[in-house]
């Protein structure tokens, strides 16, 4: 009965960090970028109660006894399928189609990874830089921050589906300007690490950044200027795993209950 007390109780365990992830995921269900988690559980150690054997008198006893002693959470995985695209009036918006990440420099001066595309040009040494609203600056396929001379006027600024950005001439057709936004993919997204404001940092598990400008194993993601991916949220869904995380946390505080009323009425027989 002791056993069934904490069996009970890693499950309630389990759930509520169940819930707290599915309460994650409503909360964020308009950040730009957002990207659902999930959790997943595995059981803990079994006990043997009863081997494969033989009876006293002789029969055969093929099959053992073993109790389950209870569940835990085993990983928090990300679901990376595409978000609704947002059309924007911001000229510095962009969306990606496609399996790639937007690239920043963090103020530690570390590379972080991003679906959100939320940029806007801020002033810089030398010119104009593309940021994310937080400052940090948006890296190029060549592995540095986008910074535009004075000689631009960054309102007119178009970029092309490849991240190629132009600027137009005399005749007012786009020319390309040389500079590129930086896409990049990973052989195991679900290994980044999540560091919060929709960033992830690179880890062992996720494996080194592959850029698509150069790489020809990976298939290319498009850059959708004035949209924005939206989370990808499902709230009806997560309102029913909600229900259902309630009801197995319901279920495992019964056991409990009942558990403690078997050792009360054992307690009892000693009178």
């Amino acid at each position: 009965m002791v056993r069934s007390l904490w069996t009970a109780a890693t499950g309630m365990l389990a759930q509520q960090v169940n819930l707290d992830t599915i309460a994650n995921n409503l909360s964020n269900v308009n950040t730009q970028g957002y990207k659902t988690q999930v959790n997943e559980f595995k059981s803990l150690l079994y006990q043997t109660i009863q081997t494969k054997t033989t009876s006293a008198n002789g029969e055969q006893k093929p099959v053992g006894a073993q109790v389950g002693l209870g569940v835990r959470n085993s990983a928090i995985s990300t679901s990376f399928r595409q978000g609704n695209m947002l059309s924007s009036d911001s000229e510095t918006a962009f969306a990606i189609d496609g399996k790639g990440f937007f690239a920043v420099r963090g103020q530690d001066g570390n590379t972080y990874y991003t679906r959100n595309g939320n940029f806007e040009f801020t002033l810089a040494t030398g010119g104009y830089m593309l940021a994310t609203s937080d400052g940090f600056p948006v890296i190029s396929t060549a592995g540095q921050p986008i910074i535009l001379s004075e000689q631009y006027n960054p309102g007119r600024i178009t970029v092309t589906k490849n991240g190629e950005l132009c600027y137009p001439d005399a005749q007012n057709t786009p020319q390309l300007i040389g500079i590129n936004i930086g896409l990049f993919q990973f052989a195991n997204p679900n290994g980044l690490e999540r560091l919060g404001d929709t960033l992830y940092g690179q880890s062992v598990s996720s494996g080194q950044p592959i850029n698509e400008a150069v790489s020809n194993n990976v298939e290319r993601s498009n850059v959708m200027q004035k949209y924005l991916e939206g989370s990808n949220v499902q709230v009806a869904d997560e309102m029913v795993n909600m229900i259902v995380t309630q009801r197995a946390y319901e279920l495992n505080s019964k056991a409990i209950l009942a558990s403690d009323e078997m050792l009360q009425q054992a307690n009892n027989l000693r009178r």
